[in-house]
C-alpha cells in the first residue's frame, strides 16, 4: 500500500478515495510543485480532520462544523413545521446522544428525520455525525447535516445512564432523576429583554450520590412552593447548565417536578468543621448549640435584609453559621441536627472562622428523619447521616448532648436552694461555673446576653460590641455572671 493510501486509511471522513486522491493532485498542482502527493496528501488530511473533536464536551455552540461519534441514548417523536414562504411542511425529529464526556441533541431535519422515525435509526447505535452545533432551547444542540452508523465503534456509556446526581454532565438535556427536597426558595419575578415579566424559583435535591440546585422557569417556578423538604420527586425533561462553577439542573415549560412513592435516599457527607480554611465553600453538619433571634437592618439601597446566627457543633469543634435573609425565617432551635451545605468561610469576629449561608447555600434540619421518611407521597425518603469522622451526627454521642447543655441547660439550671434569678426571671444557682453563648444586645455594665431563649447578665472588663456573638465562661454570683473567659 502506498503512502497516499496508508494517509487515507487513516482518516476518519465520509470523502472517498478518489476524491481524495483528486484533492491531492488539484492540492500538488496548487503549490507549483513546491509538495509532492505524500506532502499534499498529509496537508488535505489535516484539513479533513480539523473540525473533528475529541468528546461532546468538547464541542461547542459557536464553532462552525464539527464532527464526532456519539451513541444514540434515546429518539423524539416526529414533528412538522410551517416554513416561511413555503409550501410543504418542514419535518424535525431530536435524537439524544452521549459518549463518555457527556451528552448533545441532534436534531435531525425532513428527509433524515422521516427515516428515523420509520425506524433506520435505533438507541445503541453509534453514529459518526457532522453537523453545526448551537446553543438550543435545552441546551447544547448540533443540526446535523450528516450522520452514519459506525459498527466498530465502542462508546462506554448506556441509555438510561446519567439518572444519578454525580453523573450529570455539563449540557446534558432531557434529563430524568430522582432525588429527596431537601431546600425550597421563594419565587422571583425579573423583566426580560422584550418588556415580559419571569418567573424563577429554586430547590435543592439530594440522592445517595451528592446534591444538585435545581433551578424552575416561569410555570414550572410554582413547585418550589407546592412541595416540601423531605418530598420525594421526580425531574422529567429537566438540562444541565454551569453556574459559578457548580452545576445545576434546570427544568423549563417542557419540563416537570412530580412527586413519586419510591425510596429515595440522601447521604450528607459533610466536612470536620476543625479543618475549615478561611475562603472555602464547605458542607457542614452537626448539633445547634445556640440559635440567635433573628435581626433585620437596612442595606445601602435602602431595602431591608435579615440574618440570624446560629451555632453549629460536631465531633471536631463548633463554628458560628450566619443564616441571610429567608434562611433567617428557617425553623432552627438548639439541639436540632442540620446540614449547612455551600457555606463560605468567613473571617468572625476576634478572628474566628464563622461560615455564611446565602442565597446559594442549603440549610436542612436532618433531625426531622422521621418526618422525611413519611413526606412527600408517601414514599420511603429518608436523610441519612454520616460518621463522626464527617458530620459526626447520629455517632456525636455525649459530647454534643455535653455541648448543648454548657449552651443553654447549665445557664438556666435551677437550684432549690437559691432565691438567686437571672434577668429573665429563670432561677440560677449562686456560686455555679456556667458557660453562656449569646449575642450582645447591650453593652456597659452589665453587658447582656442573649441566646434566643434567655437573657444573661455578664460582668467583663472586655470590650464588646452589639450584635456580636460571644461565648463567655465564669462563676455565677447574684444573678450575673462574672466573665473569668470571653471567646
Amino acid at each position: 500500500m502506498g503512502a497516499i493510501e496508508d494517509i487515507y486509511e487513516d482518516l476518519e471522513t465520509d470523502v472517498s478515495e478518489a476524491e481524495f486522491r483528486e484533492a491531492v493532485e488539484e492540492k500538488v498542482e496548487q503549490m507549483g510543485g513546491l509538495a509532492d502527493e505524500e506532502t499534499a496528501a498529509m496537508l488535505l488530511a489535516h484539513e479533513l480532520n480539523e473540525n473533528e473533536v475529541n468528546a461532546i464536551a468538547d464541542i461547542e455552540p459557536g464553532m462552525d462544523e464539527v464532527k464526532f461519534l456519539a451513541k444514540v441514548m434515546a429518539i423524539g417523536d416526529l414533528k412538522t413545521f410551517e416554513r416561511d414562504d413555503e409550501d410543504e411542511d418542514g419535518r424535525v425529529i431530536n435524537v439524544e446522544a452521549a459518549d463518555e464526556s457527556g451528552s448533545v441533541r441532534l436534531a435531525f431535519w425532513d428527509g433524515q428525520a422521516v427515516d428515523i422515525d420509520e425506524g433506520k435509526l435505533e438507541v445503541g447505535d453509534v453514529l459518526r455525525v457532522k453537523g453545526r452545533p448551537k446553543d438550543g432551547y435545552n441546551g447544547l444542540e448540533v443540526s446535523v447535516d450528516k450522520a452514519e452508523p459506525d459498527e466498530d465503534a465502542t462508546i462506554d456509556v448506556e441509555p438510561g445512564a446519567g439518572s444519578s446526581i454525580d453523573a450529570l454532565t455539563m449540557g446534558q438535556s432531557d434529563v430524568t432523576l430522582r432525588g429527596l427536597v431537601l431546600d425550597t426558595d421563594t419565587i422571583r419575578t425579573f423583566d426580560r429583554d422584550d418588556g415580559s415579566e419571569g418567573r424563577v424559583s429554586n430547590l435543592t435535591l439530594g440522592d445517595e450520590t451528592g446534591r444538585i440546585r435545581v433551578t424552575l422557569w416561569d410555570d414550572r417556578a410554582d413547585r418550589a412552593e407546592e412541595l416540601d423538604a423531605g418530598a420525594a420527586v421526580e425531574v422529567v425533561d429537566g438540562y444541565v447548565r454551569e453556574r459559578d462553577g457548580s452545576l445545576e439542573l434546570h427544568v423549563g415549560d417542557q419540563g416537570a417536578v412530580d412527586e413519586v412513592d419510591d425510596d429515595v435516599t440522601f447521604e450528607p457527607d459533610a466536612d470536620p468543621i476543625a479543618e475549615v480554611e478561611l475562603e472555602e465553600t464547605v458542607d457542614i453538619a452537626g448539633v445547634v448549640r445556640s440559635a440567635d433571634p433573628k435581626r433585620t437592618f437596612d442595606r445601602d439601597d435602602g431595602s431591608e435584609g435579615q440574618v440570624r446566627n446560629v451555632r453549629i457543633q460536631d465531633a471536631t469543634g463548633d463554628i458560628r453559621v450566619a443564616l441571610w435573609g429567608d434562611k433567617a425565617d428557617k425553623d432552627i432551635a438548639p439541639g436540632d441536627e442540620v446540614l449547612a451545605a455551600d457555606v463560605e468561610i468567613q473571617d468572625g469576629w476576634q478572628d474566628d472562622k464563622e461560615a455564611s449561608a446565602s442565597w446559594n447555600s442549603t440549610i436542612v434540619v436532618l433531625d426531622d428523619g422521621a418526618d422525611l421518611a413519611t413526606g412527600g407521597a408517601g414514599g420511603g425518603a429518608s436523610v441519612e447521616t454520616t460518621d463522626a469522622e464527617h458530620a459526626g451526627l447520629s455517632t456525636f454521642g455525649e459530647e454534643a448532648d455535653d455541648a448543648d447543655a454548657s449552651s443553654s441547660d447549665e445557664a438556666a439550671a435551677v437550684s432549690a436552694d437559691s432565691g438567686d434569678t437571672s434577668p429573665d426571671g429563670g432561677a440560677q444557682s449562686a456560686g455555679q461555673q456556667v458557660e453562656f453563648t449569646g449575642t450582645v444586645v447591650q453593652t456597659g455594665d452589665p453587658v447582656v446576653l442573649d441566646d434566643g431563649e434567655q437573657t444573661m447578665s455578664v460582668e467583663t472588663g472586655e470590650r464588646v460590641q452589639l450584635g456580636q456573638e460571644i461565648t463567655v465562661r465564669g462563676e455565677l454570683r447574684d444573678g450575673r455572671l462574672h466573665a473569668e473567659d470571653v471567646f
